[in-house]
């Protein structure tokens, strides 16, 4: 594939909020677009005929992964698959995170940890990403997954997706924070990253992407310096020793061409688009 050549690229889950950012780049770009949204009669076999790059950014289940790596093998002229897969695939494993501990794409979650801490949500990203894998390997598909982590930043879509809601509690009167550690990524690198991916000949493998990993406690704090007016929490949920934070590697991001937006600017194009739309007031 020449970078400068223009493609016709389908992304599934076409209405969701990563992906349809990753529409307008594509558009922007001079790209040919075709859509699907999740449907189990497997109308995604027709979409996929005759396009040469596919997004995949619907079904984080082993079984929908599987759908859509099945009708790119029908499709001949697919060349390459770029999978939704998360961080959650990457940092559940028996290794001890700390701050000075630095995750890579050479990490993988295990599958039997996740099962055993009932992480269903880890485990379901874990396993689509181990079936994507083997059944690309078996069938000779070009395979990347662009692993982020927490995706936050404007919103195109019209409902409110998982990691915004997370930002609207936190600025909407909520008593406590959780206690977790997360990592961050705007979404806007993120369908960048996806774009470079089908574009750029060299891009394979896997690509962790966190701008930065953060306790509940620093970004509520964080919002507070930004929005004093807003009502964020001052207590953690739990009594319990602050989650540990840990950094992820940026060296393979970079090399497809990403620079990764600091949280900050993230955070507050997040809560912008949250009162631009209406789904809080300030």
């Amino acid at each position: 594939m020449e970078t400068e050549a223009k493609k016709v690229v389908c992304v599934t889950g076409a209405g969701g909020f990563i992906a349809s950012w990753i529409v307008k780049l594509l558009l922007l770009r001079g790209h040919t677009v075709r859509g699907t949204v999740r449907n189990p009669a497997g109308e995604e076999n027709q979409a996929v005929a005759s396009v040469l790059g596919v997004a995949e950014l619907i079904e984080p289940a082993v079984k929908g992964t599987l759908n859509v790596l099945a009708s790119c093998k029908k499709a001949s002229s697919v060349k390459r698959v770029i999978l939704t897969s998360s961080m959650a695939a990457v940092v559940f494993t028996e290794n001890p995170l700390s701050p000075g501990v630095v995750v890579d794409e050479k990490w993988f979650s295990v599958p039997e940890l996740c099962e055993k801490a009932k992480e269903w949500y880890v485990l379901s990203k874990t396993l689509a990403e181990q079936a994507a894998w083997k059944f690309s390997e078996d069938n000779g598909i070009a395979l990347v997954t662009i692993n982020p982590a927490m995706v936050l930043g404007p919103l195109l879509q019209p409902t409110l997706n998982t990691s915004a809601e997370i930002i609207k509690y936190l600025i909407n009167g909520s008593p406590v924070y959780l206690n977790i550690s997360f990592g961050w990524v705007n979404v806007k690198g993120v369908a960048l990253a996806y774009v470079l991916a089908c574009e750029v000949p060299s891009a394979s493998g896997r690509y962790c992407m966190v701008d930065r990993v953060i306790h509940f406690s620093e970004v509520v704090k964080i919002i507070h310096e930004m929005y004093p007016s807003l009502p964020v929490p001052e207590k953690c949920a739990d009594d319990q020793p602050l989650a540990p934070t840990y950094q992820v590697s940026r060296d393979k991001i970079k090399s497809l061409g990403i620079e990764l937006t600091p949280f900050e600017t993230t955070l507050r194009e997040t809560i912008e688009s949250l009162k631009e739309k209406g789904l809080v007031s300030f």
